[in-house]
């Protein structure tokens, strides 16, 4: 069966999380800006996002249509007066199974055409009453989904919480597995690459949660957040060798050679493959903030892979094999060596780097030091406050 079937097993896409990344692209510098604001103010068109359209608006420096605006609004005060009548009928009519169908229908119109302050109240409303577990966590599962929409990282945060707390009181498989990729894609974006790939793995194989993005997109932060933490032989079992990861990466032939590239280590194509993973991370609402780290590091690994297997080498083999110039390996090099992110020295006299194996245990003795004057001084911190 073909991946797209499967959407259908993902819950609601409230709200559309793909709004926020396409206005984000329109705020990045971006070749051909006008078919992502067609695309975005057709969605918002289309779904009466009278509250969304006012602040994308303001945020993108478009001008407003009036006419489009008090048509969207009166639109949307229908909709929610059909609403409130629906949730009266329930009150005066019939029990609290239909009540609460009819608050949360409100609750999704509500977040759905983007307006966060009242959404929130109706869904703290719902989540007053008494509810069970599994209506619960899909309540809290669509705050966080409100969380990532607009950027609040204190709701999001909030909420994940709340989903880990509920899931100790016995959610089912599904929802515990849905909760890995809503905690991969938090991490992803507050740089925690270890606990995204973790998260991200993990659900490799039971992935539903198109709510949140599609498939292809969930394989491509699962390789980039692997790559930058997993060790070289996870990274090969895991991902390399993924079975699922195998399948999705036919259709990306840019991402399977930027993974198969650093494994294989054929640098020169890797950093070739790495140029367009930039271009890709910087109009990514969530990996844009991180783009420069990001790539950073990973020449930094890359540069590691290959010392790790000589004594010594020549700067000018070094600078063809990885495909830049004798003197821009000599600055990048020397740059992170003096960052102490290398274990190597160069000789420029004879133009050769020197691998310099790091001594274990004088590291350890260091790290001790250095720990152990950290806890001296907030000892020493404490105990003037209880003096005091």
């Amino acid at each position: 069966m073909p991946i797209e079937n499967f959407e259908e097993e993902g819950l609601e896409k409230i709200p559309d999380l793909r709004l926020p990344q396409w206005a984000f692209q329109y705020k990045c510098n971006v070749s051909n800006k006008e078919p992502i604001k067609i695309k975005l103010l057709e969605a918002v068109v289309a779904n009466d996002m009278a509250p969304y359209y006012e602040l994308i608006c303001q945020d993108l420096n478009l001008n407003i249509d009036n006419n489009l605006l008090e048509k969207m609004k009166l639109a949307n005060v229908a909709k929610l007066k059909e609403l409130d009548d629906n949730i009266k009928n329930a009150e005066d009519n019939h029990g609290d199974t239909e009540v609460r169908e009819a608050m949360i229908t409100k609750a999704h119109y509500l977040s759905k055409i983007g307006d966060r302050p009242k959404a929130l109240e109706q869904f703290n409303l719902i989540l007053e009453k008494s509810l069970m577990l599994g209506y619960r966590l899909d309540l809290t599962f669509h705050l966080i989904r409100i969380g990532f929409f607009f950027n609040d990282r204190k709701l999001i945060t909030k909420n994940i919480e709340k989903a880990n707390n509920l899931m100790e009181e016995g959610g089912d498989w599904d929802r515990r597995n849905r909760l890995k990729v809503y905690k991969g894609l938090y991490s992803l974006s507050i740089r925690e690459f270890a606990n995204a790939a973790n998260h991200f793995l993990e659900a490799v194989a039971t992935f539903t949660s198109y709510e949140l993005m599609d498939y292809k997109t969930f394989i491509i932060y699962t390789i980039l957040t692997s790559m930058i933490s997993l060790k070289r032989s996870d990274l090969k079992d895991k991902v390399v060798r993924g079975s699922e990861i195998l399948e999705v990466l036919h259709g990306l032939p840019s991402v399977k050679e930027y993974l198969n590239s650093f494994y294989e280590c054929r640098y020169a194509d890797f950093f070739v493959y790495l140029a367009g993973i930039e271009n890709y991370m910087k109009i990514d609402a969530y990996l844009c903030p991180h783009y420069r780290y990001y790539i950073r590091e990973m020449r930094i690994l890359a540069y590691k892979q290959h010392l790790e297997s000589y004594s010594s080498l020549s700067v000018l083999n070094m600078s063809k094999l990885f495909g830049v110039t004798v003197d821009f390996l000599d600055k990048e090099l020397s740059r992170f060596i003096a960052n102490g992110r290398l274990a190597c020295k160069i000789d420029q006299v004879n133009g050769i780097i020197e691998a310099t194996r790091p001594d274990s245990i004088n590291s350890q003795y260091q790290s001790v030091i250095k720990h152990g004057d950290i806890l001296l001084n907030r000892i020493q911190k404490l105990s003037r406050v209880i003096n005091i």
